[in-house]
């Protein structure tokens, strides 16, 4: 990136949206073309602005002469608001980062300062960037107390940043407040730097704040369900502090300086109770040493080597025993039990060999000895990263002096239910599961469990899904931990009479099968007449049909104004009104929409109509989907394109079969080192009447009746098969 000049900020004391950089991705955005477009600028048009940043490979370019090029070219009426302001963030001289901190303390300066902001926003650039500092120093100090991890900014650091703080101002008021303002911009550059940061996502995280506050409601006035006070040691980007209801103090620490910040930010913007973040290592330099925390949340860092075995052999945290260099999640663990008052409960992400690795099990074994381990649960494949396993989470209180310890250890298991996928985190695709993912489901499972245990100390078991088990059974020479070693399988309770059922539903499906089996195959294709698709014609390819009445593409059709295109991807929840979303997964897999809008900044979705023609455009598998009322009125996931086809010219399922054709999808598929993307607009189908479309069209929807069939069967039938392998193994099925 390109930095503004010492003397050059100093003179002035401001400058304007020059100083921000933007990538040829960030132009496709503002104008809303592909990245080959820009490509196509850039070569043909000699006055396209000069890179001023990046590499060679990928350039950068001052974000306002790229929007007054696009606005002198009549690509660009107006710059969205929010696009705006997150390419002033992406391309600040001084990196995303501290932009995000810059952009945090004006809008905590908005919140609570709202009555000073417009005679401050009505300074010109010189006088604002001379101002900001004392009454920001004032806000961040009122709020976050003086030994804080956000720095005041200086005029100089400030003055690249004034027409982002503008920007950050008016974009609060355009989307409801401060705090989806800065998720909105937060959650942005984030999803810029997957690799960067290890997130914990909203379903564990409010599950975890369940599991740890008890809290599904506000605290009464008479004092019932007190305010608490939570800490998290590895704060992160403070996803865990942000999922607690109503505490009275939140404490967070992480090593990364900025984090921090964003952190303590994050909350100051979110929630009214006290806060107390700070930078530094937990383990190392602990800087809450003497709180006796109500609450403690935390995801730590998996298999760190370098967590201070060494320097820590004699701290005095490690009252269950000292871990192994090999055992850092444990030191973890135990740090957290320390920063707890008698009662108090702790929740940690843990990976699943913690439960298991014999490295561990003294400690183990000595935390169930003692009723600090309360319960172990494991999640689904895709809950979090990393997400090809199930993680757990490890339920811990820390014991009352003179309390006999508890008895039984819980155990639920999540992996393989409410996700239609086997304990590998794959669905039936094979591929990666996480949108999958029914957390109301996993929430209920495991709070229910949890809650009863909780109360009486004890649980009825579900085969599959949870058991209290006794201590004194775990105390062997591995104490695994691990849930799914110590449930007993659900087939044992289904037993035979679930069995014949399925056995039932097979022959029946079966039956169904060979009712829709497809005819005999009849000679080639003719067309049926040669008034063309949408008045549009093309020359011919392969094939006697499109020879002789000729083909014509889906970009074709789209100018001519026969069909409507629409990406999926963008797009957030109304507030309190969760929209279902069908993600590329489900078209694959033939299933209803599985996937759920994120709550954000309001931002309008693709929905889902009857008779709308889906695909997929990564993957390079030919799959096709003509969305019918099941799936009406959900958004249109990531990964896939809607065909919106004018009835009175295209048939849906005509259009449909023609483009889940291999050699059309094979010609229309580019290939890149690491995926297939398919092409839509340079999916062909031939010039027919409409009434030769609806005779194809019917025999399109016949297969694709029949195909259903076939998977419906292929499911029930390995149900059948596992249920009887099981039910001899158990003794439920005789020989």
């Amino acid at each position: 990136m390109s930095q503004v000049p010492e003397e050059s900020a100093g003179d002035t004391g401001a400058t304007d949206a020059g100083s921000a950089e933007v990538t040829a991705a960030g132009i496709a955005r503002l104008a809303g073309v592909g990245r080959a477009a820009v490509s196509n600028w850039r070569r043909r048009h000699p006055d396209f602005p000069k890179p001023v940043g990046g590499t060679e490979a990928s350039p950068s370019f001052s974000l306002a002469e790229v929007e007054r090029w696009l606005r002198d070219q009549g690509k660009l009426a107006e710059v969205p608001l929010r696009e705006r302001v997150w390419q002033q963030i992406a391309g600040h001289p001084a990196g995303a980062a501290t932009a995000l901190v810059h952009a945090g303390c004006a809008l905590l300066l908005v919140r609570d300062r709202s009555a000073a902001w417009p005679a401050l926003a009505a300074l010109p650039d010189e006088r604002l960037t001379g101002v900001l500092p004392v009454a920001l120093e004032e806000t961040l100090t009122e709020r976050l107390g003086p030994e804080r991890p956000v720095l005041t900014p200086t005029a100089a650091a400030l003055s690249a940043s004034v027409p982002l703080l503008r920007g950050v101002a008016e974009l609060a008021a355009e989307t409801g407040g401060v705090r989806p303002a800065f998720e909105f911009l937060l959650g942005r550059h984030l999803d810029a730097n997957p690799r960067q940061y290890t997130l914990t996502p909203p379903g564990p995280a409010s599950l975890m704040a369940a599991l740890a506050t008890g809290r599904t409601e506000r605290p009464a006035p008479d004092g019932t369900g007190a305010p608490l006070t939570v800490l998290d040691p590895a704060s992160g980007t403070g996803g865990l502090l942000s999922a607690v209801e109503w505490p009275a103090a939140v404490c967070g620490q992480d090593a990364d300086h900025d984090l921090a910040a964003l952190t303590a930010l994050r909350l100051a913007l979110s929630t009214d109770a006290d806060i107390r973040v700070r930078s530094g290592d937990s383990l190392r330099a602990d800087a809450f040493p003497a709180l006796a925390a109500d609450a403690v949340l935390c995801h730590p860092p998996f298999n760190e080597r370098n967590w201070g075995h060494d320097e820590l052999a004699y701290d005095p945290r490690w009252e269950y025993g000292f871990p192994a260099r090999t055992e850092s999640e444990l030191a973890w663990v135990q740090h957290a039990l320390a920063r707890l008052r008698p009662g108090g409960t702790a929740v940690l992400l843990m990976p699943p060999a913690a439960a298991s690795r014999r490295s561990g099990r003294r400690i183990r074994a000595d935390l169930l000895r003692r009723g600090a381990l309360r319960a172990v649960v494991a999640l689904p494949a895709g809950a979090a990263p990393p997400y090809g396993i199930p993680l757990h989470l490890w339920v811990l209180r820390k014991p009352v002096a003179g309390e006999r310890p508890p008895a039984e250890l819980l155990l639920v298991d999540t992996a393989s239910e409410h996700t239609g996928q086997g304990r590998d985190g794959q669905g039936r695709d094979g591929r990666d599961s996480r949108d999958r993912l029914d957390w109301p489901a996993v929430h209920a499972v495991v709070l229910d469990a949890w809650t009863a245990f909780d109360r009486d100390g004890t649980v009825v078991a579900t085969p599959g899904e949870s058991r209290a088990v006794p201590v004194i059974e775990l105390l062997d020479d591995d104490v695994d931990l691990a849930p799914a070693r110590h449930l007993p399988p659900p087939a044992a309770a289904e037993g035979v009479t679930q069995l014949a059922v399925v056995r039932e539903r097979l022959a029946a499906t079966l039956h169904r099968t060979r009712e829709l089996t497809p005819p005999p195959v009849t000679g080639p294709a003719t067309a049926g007449g040669e008034t063309a698709v949408g008045g549009t014609a093309v020359g011919g390819t392969a094939g006697r049909l499109t020879a002789t009445a000729g083909t014509t593409t889906v970009g074709e059709l789209a100018r001519a104004g026969a069909l409507t295109l629409h990406a999926g991807g963008t797009g957030t929840a109304p507030a309190g009104a969760p929209v279902a979303v069908l993600t590329d997964h489900d078209v694959l897999a033939a299933q209803p929409p599985t996937g759920t809008l994120p709550d954000g900044p309001p931002e309008e979705p693709v929905l889902l109509a009857v008779g709308d023609v889906v695909v997929p455009v990564l993957g390079g598998v030919a799959a096709v989907r003509v969305v019918g009322a099941p799936a009406e009125g959900a958004a249109l996931g990531r990964n896939l394109q809607l065909l919106r086809p004018d009835p009175a010219t295209l048939d849906p399922w005509f259009l449909a079969g023609f483009l889940r054709a291999t050699a059309n999808t094979r010609q229309a598929s580019s290939y890149a080192s690491t995926a297939t993307r398919l092409d839509v607009r340079r999916l062909q189908l031939p010039r027919l009447p409409l009434a030769e479309q609806r005779r194809y069209g019917e025999r399109f929807r016949a297969l694709a009746e029949f195909e259903e069939t076939l998977r419906q069967a292929s499911r029930l039938g390995e149900q059948l098969v596992q249920g009887l392998y099981d039910g001899l193994a158990d003794g439920t099925v005789a020989p």
